[in-house]
């Protein structure tokens, strides 16, 4: 096969979210290009190894890019041509002769309060209560006091703590699966957030009645244990992170039969959101586990940026707009505000 014919490599983490996202990206490659060939190249990221590591090992890596570097050198290396990435997890700085070719249209960018059933868990024959739970439609404020509420984000931590200063944050790790089945067996956990997104694209929905219920998504259904609850944490409550919901398209830079096909699967209107939050991070000068958080939206064609930052201790707040095609500086200038 010549270089002109060869299949066009998409990378990937093997995580089943991660998998998930390719398939759906590879779907709309073939839609758009029917006559081009295909193929996704899985590689396991330091941020995977990583996922079987005690939080609290010592001497672990930096933070900065654990779940993209391999799939990067797979880019520079020429084994892959597009690389696709959860964008909340793809470093502002990228490595010279990369780029961002393009993002999708954005999932729900809110996040996910997930809680065991009191009424499921109950009591044993005994009257002993063996995991707390709490009733349907639960908010933080319902938690008791000194109640424990694991995620592994600084910026989920310091909103929770703004709302709830009584509560205990604690790490947790793994895919969607693993930490929901965590949730479901260790007393010790109370609470899980986990990001909306990721919760639709594996097709696990939320019902009105609070339960969550399975659904079917390529390489099988994502297992939610018997017994939770879960609640959408508002905008107000829970700024998402910078990128939260978006499918980033990483590529060579320069590459022009790349970029003609994310030019296809590009959305011009998520791809001005996240440019302006990712500006904002950028320029707060934080990765994608500092404690900020900016989300930006179009509204009657304007460009809207809210974010928060809990860089020294205390909560700074700010808004900025403009136009779409200045979302670059809109983020720059929050940024320098609050800072």
């Amino acid at each position: 096969m010549s270089a002109d014919n060869r299949p066009i490599v998409i990378a990937t983490r093997g995580s089943a979210l991660a998998l998930t996202q390719t398939h759906a990206i590879l779907e709309a490659c073939k839609a758009a290009f029917p006559s081009v060939q295909f193929e996704i190249k899985i590689l396991k990221t330091t941020g995977d190894k990583l996922q079987t590591v005690p939080a609290t090992a010592p001497n672990q890596p930096a933070s900065k890019g654990l779940f993209t570097k391999e799939l990067e050198v797979a880019l520079l290396n020429g084994e892959a041509d597009l690389a696709v990435h959860s964008l909340k997890d793809l470093p502002t700085d990228l490595p010279e002769g990369l780029a961002l070719a393009a993002v999708t249209k954005r999932e729900d960018v809110r996040d996910v309060l997930i809680y065991r059933d009191a009424e499921f868990f109950g009591r044993t024959a005994e009257g002993q209560r063996v995991k707390s739970g709490l009733k349907p439609h639960a908010t933080l404020l319902d938690f008791a006091p000194g109640s424990t509420i694991a995620t592994g984000s600084t910026r989920r931590q310091a909103q929770i703590l703004a709302a709830r200063p009584d509560l205990k944050l604690v790490p947790v790790r793994g895919n969607v699966g693993t930490r929901l089945r965590k949730l479901a067996d260790r007393a010790e956990y109370d609470g899980l957030v986990l990001a909306a997104a990721g919760l639709n694209r594996l097709q696990v929905r939320l019902q009105s009645d609070g339960r969550m219920k399975a659904g079917q998504k390529a390489g099988g259904p994502t297992v939610v244990p018997d017994g939770l609850l879960a609640s959408y944490l508002s905008l107000e409550e829970m700024l998402p992170c910078v990128g939260q919901g978006a499918i980033g398209i990483e590529t060579r830079a320069g590459d022009a039969k790349i970029a003609a096909i994310c030019e296809r699967l590009n959305d011009p209107e998520t791809q001005a959101c996240v440019t302006a939050e990712r500006a904002f991070l950028q320029w707060m000068g934080g990765g994608c586990l500092s404690p900020v958080a900016a989300l930006a939206q179009i509204i009657d064609g304007g460009l809207r940026l809210k974010a928060v930052s809990f860089r020294d201790g205390i909560a700074r707040r700010g808004e900025s707009s403009g136009t779409p095609a200045d979302a670059a500086a809109i983020g720059g200038k929050l940024a320098r505000e609050l800072k």
